[in-house]
């Protein structure tokens, strides 16, 4: 198979187990898990009751429970949290040292065949992502590369990552969790739901992450983009080229923008368009 696999040692795995294990999770994550399937992987996030980004997570269903796939470097405080919130469920809790890995930049529509070991789960954001290998073996004919590549991926998509929404600093409609299929809006209640389902329903988001374009250094995160003398937003992350930013859309949006003195153009992925049924740029 002709794509592109990489070891991502950024990730750690949660096991959770137990008779409860549903209804534990159901109740505190952005995700539905009463439908999830064995092998099968959705997008979420664990939220503050104020409804800003804690840890961004993907839930992956299997035979006897689920694994969380986290930020390695959150593992240890995620599992102090949700031990917190365990209560009386009967639910296990651990950290899980099966590798994690992504398969991407495959051929349109190629699916990777079934794994010797462990198995390749659909990345539930967008098809470009490819697959998310839980303890899995690289197809034949795959390519390997460092998780820098993976990343120069996303960020030509202008996907986002946990590198630009931090923890407990933005909504995760501001991250476009809602674009790329991490909040069910229709499971009921969640940790944070009050925030995130009114800000849906009102359908206004001031705020989103968008990719930025430049030339030359990229600007520091933390910088602040310039529409004129009015303040459209800051950079989130940069790379050769590109960056994300998190901006004023009234603002930005059209407008010339500056960092640091020099130009920067904003983009609007195809894919975020078409999420918020808008017609691809041309």
């Amino acid at each position: 198979m002709s794509a592109t696999v990489a070891h991502l040692s950024s990730r750690a795995l949660i096991a959770i187990a137990g008779e409860d294990w549903r209804s534990f999770l159901q109740g505190l994550i952005t995700q539905d898990v009463d439908t999830l399937a064995p092998g099968e992987a959705r997008f979420g996030a664990l939220l503050t009751p104020q409804g800003r980004l804690l840890y961004d997570l993907f839930v992956v269903g299997r035979e006897d429970g689920a694994w969380l796939d986290v930020e390695a470097e959150y593992r240890a405080a995620i599992i102090q949290r949700l031990t917190m919130y365990r209560l009386r469920a009967k639910v296990t809790i651990a950290a899980d040292d099966t590798p994690v890995s992504i398969l991407f930049d495959p051929a349109p529509g190629a699916i990777p065949p079934k794994p010797a070991e462990g198995f390749w789960a659909a990345d539930p954001r967008l098809p470009e992502l490819g697959w998310r290998g839980y303890g899995a073996s690289p197809p034949s004919g795959a390519t390997g590369a460092d998780e820098a590549a993976r990343e120069a991926q996303k960020l030509r998509l202008g996907v986002p990552g946990p590198g630009d929404w931090g923890s407990d600093k933005t909504y995760p409609i501001e991250a476009n969790f809602d674009l790329l299929n991490g909040i069910d809006f229709k499971k009921g209640c969640f940790v944070g739901q009050e925030t995130t389902s009114r800000m849906k329903r009102r359908g206004v988001v001031k705020s989103r992450m968008l990719p930025l374009r430049f030339d030359g250094v990229a600007p520091a995160p933390g910088a602040e983009i310039l529409a004129g003398d009015l303040r459209a937003g800051i950079v989130t992350s940069g790379g050769a080229g590109g960056g994300m930013a998190l901006v004023r859309l009234d603002r930005a949006i059209g407008a010339d923008l500056m960092v640091d003195g020099c130009a920067v153009r904003l983009e609007r992925p195809d894919w975020f368009l078409a999420a918020l049924g808008e017609e691809p740029a041309q």
